[in-house]
């Protein structure tokens, strides 16, 4: 019971979950669906809570003081793995909106905006992309996968003061290029089409120079860019599946490198 546990007791219990807290807070505050504004502060602090209760209660006690220079070190090496969790997820919704920025302003809707008083302004086509996401990623519990790897990664990096490799940053680093790689490849198609239309606009101008393309050139892209984006969507499921399994696969070699193996 607690009255039986003296201050000294207490004080590590407190250390050990606080330093467990970091890392599960770090994550929660950076990751994909957790870190939106629209989430209240609230209900982050409460999930971060019960997260850390049930999973500190599992985790042994490594007994460090979190007010000494050991516990201020193993903090920070919590915050940073929990950061480093939630930029590596964060890179395939990063990489949706990067396409549908493309696909927005191949279309011609680079100024049509969406405004939301949470996020700020962000271009319609790259809103409805990452709303679409979203919905996907949690219909494939996306979320659940990746409250399971925070819990798998105390036995990958356990709370220890050890410290982390340098490897793990650069993994980051050189993984980040997924964000360009996989927004090309999604809006690919839509490019690909979009610029055929230009060039048959072009075409007609050389060839009938009374015809104003200013005229039809707008209507007709995002006519095509629209039909383009409605089939596009309809066959998007793969796609973001895909990008969950590459993600969560780059989650685990982050979680690797971090931990020189």
């Amino acid at each position: 019971m607690l009255y039986d546990l003296s201050l000294d007791q207490i004080y590590a219990q407190m250390s050990h979950y606080l330093l467990v807290m970091a890392r599960v807070a770090a994550l929660l505050h950076t990751s994909p669906i957790f870190s939106e504004k629209s989430v209240s502060a609230r209900l982050r602090a409460g999930l971060t809570l019960l997260i850390t209760l049930l999973l500190g209660s599992l985790l042994p006690n490594t007994g460090i003081e979190l007010f000494a220079w050991e516990g201020i070190w193993t903090f920070l090496k919590q915050l940073v793995i929990g950061f480093a969790m939630g930029l590596t997820t964060q890179f395939l919704f990063s990489a949706v909106r990067l396409s549908g920025e493309i696909i927005g302003m191949q279309m011609g809707l680079s100024f049509a905006t969406f405004f939301e008083p949470g996020s700020g302004s962000s271009p319609v086509i790259s809103r409805i992309l990452n709303v679409l996401a979203t919905l996907l990623f949690l219909a494939f519990d996306g979320h659940l996968w990746m409250i399971s790897m925070l819990a798998k990664t105390f036995y990958i990096l356990p709370v220890t003061a050890d410290p982390i490799h340098a490897g793990g940053m650069l993994f980051l680093v050189s993984h980040a290029g997924l964000i360009f790689s996989q927004g090309l490849i999604l809006g690919m198609p839509i490019i690909a089409l979009l610029l055929c239309v230009n060039l048959i606009l072009a075409l007609l101008n050389r060839l009938t120079p009374q015809l104003s393309i200013f005229v039809i050139g707008f209507p007709l892209t995002l006519s095509f860019g629209m039909v383009a984006l409605l089939l596009m969507i309809q066959n998007l499921s793969p796609f973001i599946e895909h990008l969950m399994v590459s993600g969560f696969d780059n989650l685990q070699g982050l979680l690797n490198a971090l931990a020189w193996y």
